[in-house]
C-alpha cells in the first residue's frame, strides 16, 4: 500500500499529460483525442489486469504492469508523432492505476476483518490524496526546473521500483485453477460479473458519486477561468481541499471502522455520501470568488472519504473469492470511466447554460448515485446467493 501511495505521488503522466501535449503544437481535436485515449485505456485496463490478477497471479499482475510502465511512460514523454503519441497514450492510461484492483484483491484475500478491511480502505485512500497532492506540487516544481520529460522519466523511475519491491517481498501466489480449468473459471468469472445486478449497480453508484470527486481536478478549474480568476486561485483550492483530507481522514476512518465491525450496512452512507459530492461541487456552479470556490472544494471532501470506503465494504460483500480480481478491476472502472464524463458533462453544461448548469448537473450526478442506493439495497438485503458465504471463508 505504501508502495502503491509512492507510485501514486510520481504519477505525473496523467495531470501533466495536457502541458505535454502543448508542446507538441497539436491542433485541439488532437489534443482532446489523445486525452480520450489514454482514459480509455485506464478504463479498459483496470478490468483486464484485474482478471488476469485471478488468472496468473496478483504479484505477477503488479510486476509486470509495473515494468510496462516503465517503459512505457518515458516514450509518451518523448515522441511526437500524433499516432504514436496516442497508442503510447492508450498502453500507459491501461497501467496507469494497475495497482487498484490487485491491492484491492490481496487484502479481500488477506484480511477478514471486516472493520480492518475498512480502515485499510479509508487509509488507501488517504495515501492516493496525499500522494495526489505531492504529484501536483512536485510535478510543478520539476516541470518548471528540468522540463515536463523529466516527470515521465520520475514517474517511470518509480514504476521500475515498485515493481522491483514487489518481487523481492511480495510472495509467489497462483491461481486457484491452472490449465484448462483456469480457462473455464475465467470464463465463468465473467458470465457471473456479467449477470451479478448487485455489482451494475454498484458500479452506477460509483460512478454517479465519482463524477463530482473528478470535477474537483476538470470541472473546478474550467468554471474558475470562466469566472476570470488566476490559475493560482485554483491552486489554493487544491491545497484546502488536500488539508481538509488530512483533518478528516482519520476520525472518519475510525468512525467507518467501528460502524464495519457492527456490520452495519453501508448503503445509507453510501446515499449520503453521493448527494453531499453532488451538491459540495455543485455548489462550485455558483460561487463567485476565490473563497466560495475553497469551500465548495471542502465541503465534498467527508463524502469522497466515505464513498470509497462504504463502496470497497460493499464489493467486499458481493465478490466470490475466484473474481476479486475481476470485481475489483470492474470497480475500479468507475474511476477512469469519471475521468472521461465529468469533462464531457462540464463542457455540455458551460457551453449550452453556464456555470448554473454545471452547477444543476453535478447535483444531478450525486442525486442519481443516491437514488440508484435505493434498489442496491433492496437487492443485497434479499439476496441468498453464496456471496454471504464467500465473506466467512
Amino acid at each position: 500500500m505504501v508502495g502503491a501511495s509512492l507510485v501514486r505521488a510520481a504519477g505525473f503522466a496523467y495531470p501533466f499529460l495536457s502541458y505535454r501535449l502543448g508542446e507538441l503544437a497539436l491542433s485541439t481535436r488532437s489534443v482532446s483525442t489523445i486525452l480520450a485515449a489514454f482514459g480509455v485505456g485506464w478504463f479498459i485496463g483496470q478490468i483486464v489486469l484485474g482478471r488476469l490478477a485471478d488468472a496468473v497471479g496478483r504479484r505477477a499482475v503488479l510486476v509486470g504492469s509495473m515494468l510496462l510502465s516503465a517503459m512505457v511512460l518515458p516514450l509518451l514523454g518523448a515522441l511526437s508523432h500524433p499516432a504514436a503519441v496516442a497508442v503510447s497514450a492508450v498502453v500507459a492510461g491501461a497501467v496507469y492505476d494497475a495497482p487498484r484492483p490487485v491491492i484491492s484483491a490481496v487484502v479481500a484475500d488477506t484480511v477478514s476483518d471486516d472493520a480492518t478491511r475498512a480502515s485499510i480502505s479509508g487509509w488507501r485512500h488517504f495515501g492516493t490524496n496525499v500522494g495526489a497532492a505531492a504529484t501536483g506540487a512536485a510535478g510543478g516544481l520539476l516541470s518548471g526546473t528540468t522540463g515536463l520529460a523529466t516527470l515521465y522519466w520520475t514517474n517511470a523511475a518509480a514504476c521500475g521500483a515498485f515493481a522491483l519491491t514487489v518481487l523481492a517481498c511480495m510472495p509467489h501466489d497462483r491461481p486457484v485453477r491452472p490449465g484448462a480449468g483456469a480457462r473455464s473459471q475465467g470464463r465463468a468469472s465473467y458470465r457471473i460479473a456479467a449477470t451479478d445486478a448487485r455489482l451494475w449497480l454498484l458500479w452506477l453508484v460509483s460512478l454517479a458519486a465519482l463524477i463530482p470527486v473528478v470535477g474537483l481536478f476538470s470541472i473546478l478549474p474550467v468554471l474558475m477561468d470562466d469566472a476570470g480568476l488566476p490559475a493560482s486561485a485554483y491552486g489554493w483550492t487544491q491545497v484546502a481541499s488536500a488539508c481538509t483530507v488530512l483533518v478528516l481522514s482519520v476520525p472518519l476512518n475510525r468512525w467507518l471502522a467501528r460502524r464495519a465491525s457492527r456490520r452495519t450496512s453501508m448503503v445509507p452512507l453510501l446515499a449520503v455520501s453521493s448527494l453531499i459530492l453532488g451538491a459540495g461541487l455543485g455548489s462550485a456552479g455558483l460561487a463567485e470568488s476565490t473563497m466560495q470556490y475553497v469551500v465548495a472544494a471542502c465541503v465534498g471532501i467527508p463524502g469522497e472519504i466515505v464513498v470509497f470506503v462504504a463502496a470497497t465494504d460493499l464489493l467486499d460483500q458481493i465478490t466470490p473469492p475466484h473474481a476479486r480480481g475481476l470485481y475489483a478491476g470492474i470497480w475500479g472502472s468507475t474511476l477512469a470511466a469519471a475521468v472521461i464524463c465529468a469533462p464531457v458533462i462540464a463542457g455540455w453544461s458551460l457551453a449550452e447554460g453556464g456555470p448554473r448548469l454545471v452547477a444543476a448537473t453535478t447535483a444531478l450526478c450525486g442525486l442519481l448515485g443516491a437514488l440508484a442506493c435505493l434498489p442496491l439495497s433492496l437487492l443485497l438485503h434479499h439476496s441468498h446467493t453464496p456471496s454471504t458465504t464467500w465473506r466467512t471463508l
